[in-house]
């Protein structure tokens, strides 16, 4: 189920998955189920049993009526609550119970947007939202009264007053409410309610959270030796961790979680390390990060980082957060995956880590320090790495050295045929323009011998002339 030697830690996505199969993320704080189905195995978990117990005349005790009784008991918790929320034992009448200036501040709480915080408080506070503010008030100063309850019993509280709440906006189909709408204002009120009741709900006296909390840093602690190849996390290159551990806001992410009192704030703290983990493992990996890497990420994030009171937080979010922020979306599927995380390293051995129990034995009593072996590997590998980048330089440049003197000798070859050629050329001209110059004389002679007899003609012919005139 964990591990996988070529990538990651896999965890299948119905292992997620509701046991149920409902199609709800589970969690392994509920055994697997999701935050509804385990509700509803947790108070039907109590079947009706026999008690061999004997009475005062002899027959043995039997709890015929013990259908009744629970339903009873379950009556009487939600008319609590209802009491409560509405100031008397019965829910309003189903009429149109708000007045017309209410309905005008429904319809704003129709308006509000999206994590408009300070907007649902100012209308909350506003005059005709008194009735809705007045039972909100009751149930925080009632949970504050009562805070030495169980937290068990506690959560079950919250959990039915969010229930109430939402009935409140939702009940008839009269006020107009769409589920994402009323899903934003159950967002708002479990901010302003566990804002409130944080100080008296976190790690309660009633349950063992703060020991849990210790238990599993000292496990996160003895752990410190892990390495991301244990994890089989894709690491970035060297050139890419000269500016650091990629993985660090997501870090810095996870330990904010302790900081925030609301539990979708401290789910938004979960939802941001994820995103971060997917951001650095987009950097680091050639390929596009799958479900499996990121638990291997998550994982080696939540080792890195050892948040401070991590179990009792995720219990706070479990026991009081609204249940759609868990069960669904990316906020349950994240959180989903930190709970699979955490049981991931509460139960690490060797083979989990591709390592022998001798080897992981060896690591936790401290024998082994993979981190100065790593260190050393890690230098070793970029003196190798150096030495096979200053011997490929050297291969090109006398790859380029060669290349050059083949160049440069048909260069020269080139330029002394060109020579050649250009003296065989000269050569032939001066041939020609010799020839030429001697035909040129011939010429000029013959042109001569021509001309001498033309003139001895002419003057023989003005002799002849002179004479017969005389």
């Amino acid at each position: 189920m964990w591990t996988d030697k070529q990538r990651g830690i896999r965890v299948s996505q119905e292992e997620l998955l509701c046991k149920n199969a409902c199609g709800y993320y589970g969690n392994p704080a509920w055994q697997g189920f999701c935050s509804k189905c385990w509700r509803e195995k947790s108070r039907t978990s109590g079947t009706p049993r026999q008690d061999t117990r004997m009475t005062g005349d002899g027959s043995p005790v039997t709890f015929t009526k013990f259908e009744e009784k629970k339903n009873a008991e379950k009556g009487r918790r939600i008319n609590t609550v209802r009491r409560l929320f509405w100031g008397t034992p019965s829910p309003p009448p189903k009429g149109p119970e708000p007045s017309e200036s209410f309905a005008a501040v429904l319809k704003a709480y129709q308006n509000l947007e999206p994590g408009d915080f300070t907007g649902f408080l100012k209308l909350l506070k506003s005059p005709a939202s008194r009735r809705l503010q007045s039972r909100c008030t009751t149930f925080l100063d009632t949970m504050e009264t009562n805070h030495d309850l169980p937290v068990q019993k506690q959560s079950d509280l919250v959990q039915d007053f969010y229930q109430s709440f939402a009935e409140y906006f939702s009940r008839g189909g009269t006020s107009g409410f769409h589920e994402a709408q009323i899903t934003q204002l159950m967002e708002h009120l479990e901010k302003l309610m566990m804002t409130r009741l944080h100080k008296w709900v976190f790690c309660h006296d009633s349950c063992d959270d703060e020991q849990k909390d210790l238990a599993l840093q000292r496990r996160i602690r003895s752990l410190n030796w892990v390495t991301p190849e244990m994890l089989a996390v894709p690491f970035p290159n060297k050139k890419t961790s000269a500016s650091g551990d990629p993985f660090l806001p997501a870090i810095t992410a996870i330990i904010e979680m302790d900081a925030k009192r609301a539990p979708q704030d401290k789910l938004a703290c979960v939802s941001k390390c994820s995103q971060h983990i997917f951001e650095a493992l987009s950097t680091s990996n050639s390929e596009p990060a799958n479900a499996d890497d990121f638990l291997s990420g998550l994982i080696y994030v939540v080792l890195k980082a050892n948040p401070p009171r991590l179990h009792s937080n995720m219990q706070y979010v479990i026991r009081f957060g609204l249940p759609h922020s868990l069960m669904a979306g990316e906020s349950g599927y994240y959180f989903t995956n930190l709970s699979c995380a955490v049981a991931f390293i509460e139960k690490l051995d060797g083979p989990a880590l591709n390592l022998t129990p001798e080897e992981f034995e060896g690591y936790m009593q401290r024998r082994y320090t993979p981190g100065v072996g790593s260190r050393r590997q890690q230098v070793a590998s970029d003196t190798q790495q150096l030495l096979d980048e200053l011997k490929g330089r050297q291969e090109r440049l006398d790859q380029g050295v060669d290349a050059l003197k083949v160049e440069l000798h048909q260069w020269v070859q080139a330029v002394h045929s060109q020579f050649e050629e250009v003296t065989t050329q000269f050569s032939l001209v001066q041939q020609e323009l010799s020839s030429q110059a001697e035909n040129s004389q011939d010429v000029s002679s013959l042109s001569d011998e021509v001309s001498l007899q033309e003139n001895s003609e002419d003057h023989s012919m003005v002799t002849a002339q002179g004479v017969v005139q005389e």
